[in-house]
């Protein structure tokens, strides 16, 4: 249930990002250093903790942070030059990813279950990419911010299970990380214009970034982490593939986003989505016929 309230949850940034009037750049700055700011909040007046941390763990936890504001940048870029269907649909394909990155960083074999139901979802997203040709950069993005999502939920992981690490704390190391990261990014490809553009905000986008930075983010993030001292990084992000039924349902309603998309892009989110749903069943099986010998 708490693992499922997180998907539902974290479905909202897709919309927050296409209410957001920011570009993809300057959003990702601004929730980053808010994120950080309220993660870091958190650990010393509440969890009543010190931020510093010895050189080496400071050092692994910004790296992180980079690799999760790349995935952001990737993730609302596709967003702006698509929508938020075809952003969704996808990210749903972690789970493949997850299925090589986990064994490949956690040194264990590849399991011939999650890479059949990772191909299940490729050839979700190769019916998706088939009919919906006016969107290929969007989800090029989308592919690229599905491969990082699926690289540090295993790196936090490890380091959950190598010691007591606060969540807060991790979020905010990790989220100083990312606005680094976005902001050098920033100045690369958009200079002196760029920094300018990040005051640019338009009517309620300060209030849908608070909400997308503390809620979305320190809170979300900081109870991904938790949620990973019980569940491998695959359960996880298998899980969050669940992410486009709330987002496309909530892009539909208050967007009319569906009536752009053809039937086929439906026809593949389906086949995603059987996936994520075959998972838990193929599992449960194989758990009592292990029992059972």
């Amino acid at each position: 249930m708490q693992l499922h309230l997180l998907v539902a949850l974290l479905a909202t940034t897709a919309v927050l990002g296409h209410l957001i009037s920011l570009p993809a750049l300057q959003l990702v700055v601004w929730r980053t250093f808010l994120a950080s700011l309220g993660a870091a909040f958190c650990v010393v007046v509440f969890a009543r903790k010190r931020l510093r941390l010895p050189m080496r763990q400071a050092a692994t936890l910004l790296g992180i942070g980079g690799i999760v504001g790349v995935h952001w940048l990737c993730f609302f870029g596709s967003i702006k030059v698509s929508n938020i269907s075809i952003c969704l649909a996808g990210l749903a394909t972690v789970s493949f990813f997850t299925a090589f990155t986990e064994p490949l960083l956690e040194k264990r074999p590849v399991r011939t279950l999650e890479v059949a139901l990772g191909m299940l979802v490729f050839l979700g997203i190769v019916v998706i990419a088939g009919y919906e040709n006016g969107h290929w950069a969007g989800l090029g993005l989308a592919l690229l911010s599905a491969l990082l999502a699926s690289v540090f939920p295993v790196l936090n992981r490890r380091l959950v299970n190598q010691g007591n690490h606060d969540p807060a704390l991790m979020v905010a190391w990790e989220m100083a990380g990312a606005c680094l990261t976005c902001l050098l990014g920033l100045l690369v490809f958009e200079g002196r214009t760029g920094l300018e553009n990040l005051m640019k905000w338009q009517r309620l986008d300060w209030l849908w970034l608070l909400f997308l930075a503390w809620v979305c983010t320190v809170f979300a993030h900081g109870f991904h982490i938790h949620l990973l001292r019980k569940f491998s990084a695959y359960t996880v992000n298998l899980a969050l593939n669940l992410e486009p039924v709330y987002g496309i349902a909530a892009a539909a309603v208050l967007f009319g986003e569906h009536r752009q998309l053809h039937v086929g892009f439906f026809i593949g989110t389906a086949t995603i989505l059987l996936a994520n749903l075959l998972h838990p069943l193929v599992l449960r099986r194989v758990g009592r016929s292990s029992r059972a010998t």
